[in-house]
Protein backbone atom coordinates (compact mmCIF):
# COMPACT_ATOMS: atom_id res chain seq x y z
CA UNK A 1 0.00 0.00 0.00
CA UNK A 2 1.41 3.76 -0.84
CA UNK A 3 0.81 5.83 1.76
CA UNK A 4 1.92 9.26 2.48
CA UNK A 5 1.66 10.92 5.98
CA UNK A 6 0.54 14.26 5.25
CA UNK A 7 -2.40 16.92 5.95
CA UNK A 8 -4.33 19.52 3.63
CA UNK A 9 -3.13 21.65 0.93
CA UNK A 10 0.03 23.70 -2.56
CA UNK A 11 2.00 24.29 -5.01
CA UNK A 12 3.34 21.32 -6.11
CA UNK A 13 2.69 17.66 -7.31
CA UNK A 14 -0.64 16.48 -7.88
CA UNK A 15 0.29 14.48 -11.78
CA UNK A 16 3.62 13.82 -12.55
CA UNK A 17 4.31 17.31 -14.27
CA UNK A 18 5.50 20.47 -12.06
CA UNK A 19 2.41 22.19 -12.56
CA UNK A 20 -0.34 21.33 -10.41
CA UNK A 21 -3.61 22.70 -12.09
CA UNK A 22 -5.40 22.78 -8.45
CA UNK A 23 -2.57 24.78 -6.44
CA UNK A 24 -3.69 28.61 -7.39
CA UNK A 25 -6.73 30.52 -6.81
CA UNK A 26 -9.11 31.75 -9.13
CA UNK A 27 -7.24 35.66 -9.12
CA UNK A 28 -3.51 34.55 -8.47
CA UNK A 29 -2.80 35.26 -12.39
CA UNK A 30 -3.77 38.88 -11.91
CA UNK A 31 -1.12 40.88 -10.91
CA UNK A 32 -1.76 43.16 -7.40
CA UNK A 33 -0.65 47.07 -6.84
CA UNK A 34 3.28 47.57 -6.39
CA UNK A 35 4.76 46.38 -3.30
CA UNK A 36 6.79 43.05 -2.09
CA UNK A 37 4.29 39.63 -1.07
CA UNK A 38 5.02 36.88 0.86
CA UNK A 39 2.52 33.88 0.37
CA UNK A 40 2.07 30.47 2.16
CA UNK A 41 0.78 27.79 -0.30
CA UNK A 42 -0.14 24.19 0.89
CA UNK A 43 -1.41 21.84 -1.35
CA UNK A 44 -2.95 18.22 -0.60
CA UNK A 45 -3.67 15.51 -2.84
CA UNK A 46 -5.74 12.35 -1.81
CA UNK A 47 -6.27 9.49 -3.85
CA UNK A 48 -6.96 5.61 -4.08
CA UNK A 49 -7.60 5.14 -7.80
CA UNK A 50 -4.49 4.88 -10.31
CA UNK A 51 -6.24 4.99 -13.70
CA UNK A 52 -4.45 3.07 -16.69
CA UNK A 53 -4.10 4.34 -20.60
CA UNK A 54 -8.28 3.36 -20.93
CA UNK A 55 -9.49 5.28 -17.86
CA UNK A 56 -10.06 1.99 -15.66
CA UNK A 57 -8.79 1.81 -12.68
CA UNK A 58 -5.30 0.06 -11.41
CA UNK A 59 -5.66 -2.66 -9.14
CA UNK A 60 -2.62 -4.41 -10.69
CA UNK A 61 0.54 -4.58 -13.22
CA UNK A 62 2.08 -7.17 -15.16
CA UNK A 63 5.70 -7.11 -15.18
CA UNK A 64 7.66 -8.26 -18.03
CA UNK A 65 10.27 -10.98 -18.31
CA UNK A 66 13.48 -11.06 -20.44
CA UNK A 67 12.68 -10.39 -24.81
CA UNK A 68 9.10 -8.87 -23.28
CA UNK A 69 7.42 -11.90 -22.19
CA UNK A 70 4.73 -12.00 -19.31
CA UNK A 71 6.45 -12.67 -15.91
CA UNK A 72 4.39 -11.88 -13.46
CA UNK A 73 1.57 -10.20 -12.33
CA UNK A 74 1.30 -8.46 -9.24
CA UNK A 75 -1.29 -6.72 -7.44
CA UNK A 76 -1.10 -3.17 -6.26
CA UNK A 77 -2.62 -1.15 -3.81
CA UNK A 78 -2.61 2.93 -3.65
CA UNK A 79 -3.62 5.23 -0.59
CA UNK A 80 -1.91 8.32 -1.32
CA UNK A 81 -2.27 11.39 1.08
CA UNK A 82 0.26 13.89 -0.33
CA UNK A 83 1.04 17.46 1.13
CA UNK A 84 3.28 20.27 -0.15
CA UNK A 85 4.02 23.94 0.90
CA UNK A 86 5.35 26.29 -0.99
CA UNK A 87 6.33 29.58 0.86
CA UNK A 88 6.53 31.92 -2.50
CA UNK A 89 7.61 36.22 -2.78
CA UNK A 90 6.11 38.32 -5.39
CA UNK A 91 7.72 41.72 -6.31
CA UNK A 92 5.82 44.05 -8.27
CA UNK A 93 7.47 47.12 -8.33
CA UNK A 94 5.97 50.47 -9.06
CA UNK A 95 7.41 51.19 -12.44
CA UNK A 96 5.58 49.91 -15.43
CA UNK A 97 6.56 48.94 -18.97
CA UNK A 98 4.22 50.85 -21.80
CA UNK A 99 1.78 50.86 -19.42
CA UNK A 100 1.76 46.98 -18.54
CA UNK A 101 2.28 46.18 -14.64
CA UNK A 102 5.73 43.49 -14.36
CA UNK A 103 5.97 41.67 -11.73
CA UNK A 104 8.56 38.25 -10.74
CA UNK A 105 8.58 35.26 -8.44
CA UNK A 106 9.95 32.78 -6.75
CA UNK A 107 8.59 29.84 -5.09
CA UNK A 108 10.80 26.53 -3.59
CA UNK A 109 8.44 23.85 -2.54
CA UNK A 110 8.98 21.53 0.22
CA UNK A 111 7.18 17.99 -0.01
CA UNK A 112 6.88 14.45 1.40
CA UNK A 113 6.42 12.72 -1.83
CA UNK A 114 6.24 13.12 -5.58
CA UNK A 115 3.64 10.98 -7.33
CA UNK A 116 5.62 10.85 -10.01
CA UNK A 117 8.38 8.35 -8.27
CA UNK A 118 5.19 6.94 -6.34
CA UNK A 119 3.37 6.01 -9.73
CA UNK A 120 7.22 4.75 -11.69
CA UNK A 121 7.66 2.62 -8.57
CA UNK A 122 4.19 1.10 -8.49
CA UNK A 123 3.58 0.45 -12.41
CA UNK A 124 7.40 -0.62 -13.23
CA UNK A 125 7.60 -2.63 -10.38
CA UNK A 126 4.15 -4.28 -9.05
CA UNK A 127 5.54 -3.63 -5.04
CA UNK A 128 3.88 -1.42 -2.23
CA UNK A 129 5.52 1.36 -0.47
CA UNK A 130 5.25 3.27 2.65
CA UNK A 131 6.69 6.48 3.27
CA UNK A 132 6.88 9.98 4.83
CA UNK A 133 9.65 11.91 3.77
CA UNK A 134 9.68 15.87 3.93
CA UNK A 135 12.27 17.34 2.08
CA UNK A 136 12.64 19.98 -0.52
CA UNK A 137 11.32 19.83 -3.97
CA UNK A 138 12.10 21.86 -6.90
CA UNK A 139 11.94 25.32 -7.39
CA UNK A 140 9.57 27.54 -9.88
CA UNK A 141 10.97 31.05 -10.20
CA UNK A 142 9.22 33.46 -12.76
CA UNK A 143 11.09 36.20 -13.90
CA UNK A 144 8.57 37.78 -16.43
CA UNK A 145 5.34 38.48 -15.00
CA UNK A 146 3.67 40.78 -17.63
CA UNK A 147 -0.41 42.87 -16.92
CA UNK A 148 -2.00 44.35 -19.26
CA UNK A 149 -4.71 45.93 -17.02
CA UNK A 150 -8.07 47.92 -18.32
CA UNK A 151 -11.38 48.42 -16.21
CA UNK A 152 -12.89 45.47 -17.22
CA UNK A 153 -9.93 43.35 -18.07
CA UNK A 154 -6.65 41.84 -17.54
CA UNK A 155 -4.53 39.94 -19.40
CA UNK A 156 -1.81 38.00 -18.31
CA UNK A 157 1.45 36.65 -19.69
CA UNK A 158 3.99 34.50 -17.47
CA UNK A 159 7.12 33.16 -18.45
CA UNK A 160 8.53 30.60 -15.73
CA UNK A 161 10.85 27.56 -15.07
CA UNK A 162 11.37 25.02 -12.44
CA UNK A 163 14.59 23.75 -10.90
CA UNK A 164 15.41 20.44 -10.11
CA UNK A 165 16.19 21.62 -6.43
CA UNK A 166 14.16 18.94 -4.82
CA UNK A 167 15.90 15.23 -3.76
CA UNK A 168 15.43 12.55 -6.34
CA UNK A 169 17.20 9.69 -6.24
CA UNK A 170 16.96 5.88 -8.56
CA UNK A 171 17.04 2.69 -7.33
CA UNK A 172 17.23 -0.66 -8.20
CA UNK A 173 14.89 -3.32 -6.89
CA UNK A 174 14.70 -7.19 -7.26
CA UNK A 175 11.40 -8.32 -8.50
CA UNK A 176 10.52 -12.05 -8.72
CA UNK A 177 11.51 -14.23 -12.39
CA UNK A 178 12.14 -10.20 -13.82
CA UNK A 179 15.22 -9.62 -11.72
CA UNK A 180 16.66 -5.91 -10.99
CA UNK A 181 14.95 -3.16 -12.33
CA UNK A 182 15.69 0.62 -12.10
CA UNK A 183 12.99 2.62 -10.59
CA UNK A 184 12.62 6.40 -9.38
CA UNK A 185 12.54 6.00 -5.55
CA UNK A 186 9.10 6.69 -3.85
CA UNK A 187 11.05 8.93 -1.49
CA UNK A 188 12.01 11.69 -4.15
CA UNK A 189 10.44 14.50 -3.05
CA UNK A 190 11.75 16.09 -6.83
CA UNK A 191 10.97 15.25 -10.26
CA UNK A 192 14.05 15.37 -11.61
CA UNK A 193 14.02 17.36 -14.69
CA UNK A 194 14.55 21.04 -15.73
CA UNK A 195 10.83 22.13 -17.24
CA UNK A 196 9.87 25.65 -18.78
CA UNK A 197 6.51 27.00 -18.61
CA UNK A 198 4.49 29.70 -20.23
CA UNK A 199 0.99 30.96 -18.76
CA UNK A 200 -1.30 32.90 -20.65
CA UNK A 201 -4.32 34.11 -18.59
CA UNK A 202 -7.34 37.10 -19.28
CA UNK A 203 -9.87 37.77 -17.25
CA UNK A 204 -13.16 39.62 -17.69
CA UNK A 205 -14.94 41.93 -15.33
CA UNK A 206 -18.33 42.14 -16.00
CA UNK A 207 -18.68 45.19 -13.58
CA UNK A 208 -15.60 48.02 -13.38
CA UNK A 209 -15.21 47.71 -9.75
CA UNK A 210 -14.05 43.97 -10.22
CA UNK A 211 -16.20 42.47 -7.54
CA UNK A 212 -16.78 39.31 -10.18
CA UNK A 213 -14.01 38.10 -12.17
CA UNK A 214 -14.21 35.21 -14.99
CA UNK A 215 -10.83 33.27 -15.28
CA UNK A 216 -9.56 31.79 -18.30
CA UNK A 217 -6.16 30.39 -18.05
CA UNK A 218 -3.43 28.22 -19.76
CA UNK A 219 -0.37 26.84 -18.90
CA UNK A 220 1.88 24.92 -21.51
CA UNK A 221 5.05 23.10 -20.14
CA UNK A 222 7.97 21.67 -22.28
CA UNK A 223 10.27 19.66 -20.00
CA UNK A 224 13.56 18.25 -20.57
CA UNK A 225 15.52 14.88 -20.25
CA UNK A 226 14.56 13.18 -16.60
CA UNK A 227 18.22 12.44 -14.80
CA UNK A 228 19.37 9.04 -14.51
CA UNK A 229 17.38 7.77 -17.09
CA UNK A 230 16.58 7.98 -21.05
CA UNK A 231 13.65 9.74 -20.76
CA UNK A 232 11.98 12.85 -21.89
CA UNK A 233 8.15 13.35 -20.81
CA UNK A 234 5.47 14.98 -23.37
CA UNK A 235 4.63 18.85 -22.97
CA UNK A 236 1.56 19.29 -21.28
CA UNK A 237 -1.35 21.82 -21.54
CA UNK A 238 -3.58 22.74 -18.41
CA UNK A 239 -6.54 24.74 -18.72
CA UNK A 240 -7.90 26.64 -15.64
CA UNK A 241 -10.71 28.12 -15.45
CA UNK A 242 -13.56 30.21 -12.63
CA UNK A 243 -15.74 32.94 -11.66
CA UNK A 244 -14.92 34.57 -8.39
CA UNK A 245 -17.51 37.32 -6.63
CA UNK A 246 -16.69 39.71 -3.54
CA UNK A 247 -19.46 39.83 -1.26
CA UNK A 248 -18.94 43.04 1.61
CA UNK A 249 -18.80 41.27 5.13
CA UNK A 250 -18.84 44.97 6.19
CA UNK A 251 -20.77 48.40 5.14
CA UNK A 252 -17.43 49.73 4.37
CA UNK A 253 -16.10 47.02 2.32
CA UNK A 254 -13.28 46.72 4.75
CA UNK A 255 -13.84 43.13 4.62
CA UNK A 256 -14.76 41.22 1.90
CA UNK A 257 -15.84 37.00 1.44
CA UNK A 258 -15.12 35.83 -1.97
CA UNK A 259 -16.91 32.95 -3.18
CA UNK A 260 -16.48 30.83 -6.59
CA UNK A 261 -16.46 27.99 -8.55
CA UNK A 262 -13.22 26.53 -10.54
CA UNK A 263 -12.08 23.61 -12.35
CA UNK A 264 -9.18 22.76 -14.70
CA UNK A 265 -8.69 20.44 -17.88
CA UNK A 266 -5.03 18.76 -17.67
CA UNK A 267 -3.59 16.72 -20.75
CA UNK A 268 -0.40 15.62 -21.98
CA UNK A 269 -0.01 16.88 -25.56
CA UNK A 270 3.38 14.97 -26.84
CA UNK A 271 4.61 11.59 -26.65
CA UNK A 272 7.07 10.80 -23.81
CA UNK A 273 10.57 10.22 -25.96
CA UNK A 274 13.56 8.01 -25.15
CA UNK A 275 14.46 4.43 -24.57
CA UNK A 276 12.83 4.26 -21.02
CA UNK A 277 9.57 5.39 -22.23
CA UNK A 278 6.56 3.39 -21.44
CA UNK A 279 3.66 3.55 -23.87
CA UNK A 280 4.61 7.46 -24.89
CA UNK A 281 2.12 7.29 -27.21
CA UNK A 282 -0.58 6.91 -24.13
CA UNK A 283 -1.00 10.11 -22.93
CA UNK A 284 -2.15 11.40 -19.38
CA UNK A 285 -5.04 13.41 -18.89
CA UNK A 286 -7.47 15.30 -16.08
CA UNK A 287 -10.41 16.83 -15.66
CA UNK A 288 -11.55 18.21 -12.15
CA UNK A 289 -14.54 21.19 -10.94
CA UNK A 290 -14.75 22.53 -7.48
CA UNK A 291 -15.58 25.29 -5.61
CA UNK A 292 -13.30 28.49 -3.29
CA UNK A 293 -14.28 30.57 -0.27
CA UNK A 294 -12.14 33.18 1.05
CA UNK A 295 -11.52 36.48 3.05
CA UNK A 296 -9.98 39.71 1.91
CA UNK A 297 -9.21 42.86 4.13
CA UNK A 298 -8.70 45.20 1.33
CA UNK A 299 -6.75 48.12 3.69
CA UNK A 300 -3.98 45.70 5.04
CA UNK A 301 -4.39 43.32 1.75
CA UNK A 302 -4.21 40.17 3.34
CA UNK A 303 -5.87 37.48 1.29
CA UNK A 304 -7.12 34.23 2.83
CA UNK A 305 -8.56 31.52 0.64
CA UNK A 306 -9.46 27.59 0.94
CA UNK A 307 -10.04 25.46 -2.61
CA UNK A 308 -11.33 22.22 -2.83
CA UNK A 309 -11.22 20.58 -6.35
CA UNK A 310 -13.05 16.74 -7.37
CA UNK A 311 -10.72 15.23 -10.40
CA UNK A 312 -14.08 13.28 -11.75
CA UNK A 313 -12.10 11.61 -15.01
CA UNK A 314 -8.78 10.60 -15.35
CA UNK A 315 -6.34 8.11 -17.95
CA UNK A 316 -2.95 7.12 -17.16
CA UNK A 317 -2.49 8.55 -13.73
CA UNK A 318 -3.91 9.30 -10.55
CA UNK A 319 -7.69 10.83 -9.83
CA UNK A 320 -8.20 12.37 -6.51
CA UNK A 321 -9.26 14.88 -4.61
CA UNK A 322 -7.05 18.10 -4.19
CA UNK A 323 -7.06 20.72 -1.15
CA UNK A 324 -5.40 24.39 -0.86
CA UNK A 325 -5.33 26.80 2.03
CA UNK A 326 -2.93 30.00 0.93
CA UNK A 327 -2.49 32.96 2.63
CA UNK A 328 -0.97 36.79 0.94
CA UNK A 329 0.27 39.31 3.30
CA UNK A 330 1.46 42.67 0.64
CA UNK A 331 4.74 44.44 2.83
CA UNK A 332 4.62 47.25 3.59
CA UNK A 333 0.69 46.67 3.99
CA UNK A 334 -2.12 49.03 2.18
CA UNK A 335 -2.38 49.78 -1.40
CA UNK A 336 0.95 52.64 -2.87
Amino acid sequence: MIVIAGITSAMAYGQTEHYAPGSYNIRDFSLPSPGFYPMVYNYGYLTDDLRNANGNQINSVTIQGPGGRVSATLNVNVNVHLYALAPTLLWVPKRTLFGVKYGAMISPTLANASLSGLISFAERSGQSVQTAQFNFGDTFVAPVWLDWAGKHFDAIAIYGFYIPTGKYDVKTINVPVVGPVRVASPNNTGLGFWENQDQEAFYLYPWADKRMAVENALTWEINQKTRSFDLTKGDYLTWNWGVSEYLPLKKDQSLLAEIGIAGYGNFQVSNDTGTDARNPSVHEKAYAAGIQAGLTLPKQTMVLNFHWFREFDAVNRFQGTVLGLSFVLKVPPGPQ
